[in-house]
């Protein structure tokens, strides 16, 4: 590929943002992840996945605030180098790329455990080292290929979650030979009531809940390459908490009110297993199809949004120069192949500890994605603080109730980050975060001493 540009062309339509940020909402955490969710709190799942993404509306509010006001490739990197230091740039953009390879890495192994429900006896690590390939391919195309793709998988996610959320209410009402109808609604109160792990049960599914969000902020990096950002980005971003009620909180109802909550394991997805043991292999089959296809999606935008963010350090000067390559096409290459390369340690893993590698890699995706949602609201309150009154009143897409949300939800996940410490499976993601965060300043010391300023982009666009 010949460099002849170091521009990203502006080609993600209306269209495509839309169901980019339908999609990021749903992957791995609601397909996979969910499972372990219910496991440990029970139908009280629904109020921490209420809760959560009350938390991640206020968090993509704040970033709509700065991404329509200066809508540039490297994001909320960008926004908390200008607003609260280089250093913090440095540390929010990178922490967000550890975020994507770690949450990607989760990806490719549930692609590897849904391909197992057809191919029991191939070993996991050979699709998850084909499906690295195969969309490292695809982002290397051109962004409006990258959306109109992420178009067709969101919406096959979208369209079957919407007939399971059906198909599961008519199985509730009428029966049909495969529940009870006179027991109603009460798998979701019955056997030890809607708490039924405890309080204690309830505040440890916040780190998988979490994760489950996690990924949601790509809305505020497509706008570096959005057409008319001041209209698509509030546009996705409004239809979050629709999405939320929607995607998890109906769809998980559905599933602990057909199936009693403590019968659904944690090997493959929950949805194709309550299928599956309802005697609907085939209604299984397509399942397993879309759930696959919800993990291509993840996969997919998660290296589009990496790599983006990327591209965003480089022009900052906080990541080597050849992170500003772009192809023919106005793609950052070298950053997806530096993606797909950073992938290959998710063969290893899935070689090494196929049993283990979910929760892990779960869990340190929590630390990174909340650390990168409190910079964004930081850099959001810092904003606010420089601005005068007539700027806040210019304002297109101003977060409500300033600075009371903001101050809420970070309050909410510090202590999020908390509850990590008291668990034994993901207090090593407290251990990796803080030795990644230890790193990440030396780092910059070494390498990124000098003030940086913001770019030409980002000053041209904050000027308009």
């Amino acid at each position: 590929m010949n460099d002849i540009t170091s521009t990203l062309t502006r080609g993600l339509t209306a269209r495509h943002i839309r169901f980019i940020a339908l999609g990021s909402a749903i992957g791995t955490g609601l397909f996979y992840g969910s499972a372990d969710a219910i496991k440990r709190a029970g139908p009280s799942v629904l109020l921490a996945y209420l809760i959560g993404g009350a938390v991640i509306f206020i968090v993509l509010r704040a970033l709509g605030e700065m991404a329509v006001r200066a809508p540039v490739s490297g994001s909320f990197g960008e926004y908390a180098s200008e607003h609260l230091g280089p250093l913090a740039g440095f540390m929010t953009g990178w922490t967000y790329i550890f975020e994507m390879i770690i949450v990607l890495l989760a990806d490719v192994t549930a692609f590897g455990v849904y391909m197992g429900f057809w191919f029991p006896d191939v070993p996991r690590w050979i699709w998850v080292l084909s499906v690295i390939f195969f969309i490292g391919a695809i982002n290397l195309l051109s962004v409006k290929v990258f959306g109109e793709l992420e178009f067709w998988f969101s919406l096959v996610k979208v369209l079957a979650i919407v007939a399971m959320i059906v198909g599961g209410i008519a199985v509730l009402i009428w029966g049909f030979g495969l529940h009870d109808t006179s027991t109603g609604l009460a798998n979701l109160h019955g056997d030890g009531g809607f708490f039924a792990t405890g309080f204690g049960g309830f505040l440890s599914c916040f780190a998988i809940v979490m994760f489950a969000f996690g990924g949601t902020e790509i809305i505020g990096v497509t706008a570096g390459e959005a057409e008319k950002p001041e209209r698509t980005i509030p546009r996705a971003i409004n239809t979050v908490p629709v999405r939320i009620i929607l995607f998890y909180v109906l769809t998980l109802a559905v599933i602990m009110a057909v199936t009693p909550w403590d019968s659904i394991g944690d090997q493959g997805s929950p949805f194709v297993q309550i299928f599956d043991g309802l005697g609907l292999s085939s209604a299984a089959t397509v399942l397993n199809v879309v759930v696959i296809t919800a993990a291509l999606s993840a996969i997919n935008s998660n290296i589009f949004g990496a790599g983006r963010m990327m591209y965003g350090l480089a022009q900052r000067g906080q990541a080597p120069a050849i992170m500003r390559q772009v192809s023919r096409n106005g793609v950052p290459w070298m950053t997806v192949v530096i993606m797909v390369s950073a992938l290959l340690v998710g063969v290893v893993l899935n070689y090494l500890m196929p049993d283990r590698v979910f929760l892990v890699i779960a869990s340190i995706a929590t630390f990174a994605t909340i650390f990168v949602w409190v910079m964004i609201l930081a850099s959001q309150l810092a904003a606010r603080k420089r601005m005068s009154a007539a700027e806040v009143a210019a304002l297109k897409f101003p977060v409500p109730m300033f600075p009371y949300l903001p101050i809420a939800a970070i309050t909410g996940l510090v202590f999020v980050i908390v509850l990590l410490a008291f668990d034994a499976d993901t207090r090593v993601a407290l251990i990796v975060g803080a030795v990644w965060l230890v790193l990440l300043a030396a780092a910059f010391r070494r390498w990124c001493g000098a003030v940086t300023e913001p770019t030409p982009a980002a000053a041209a666009a904050i000027a308009e």
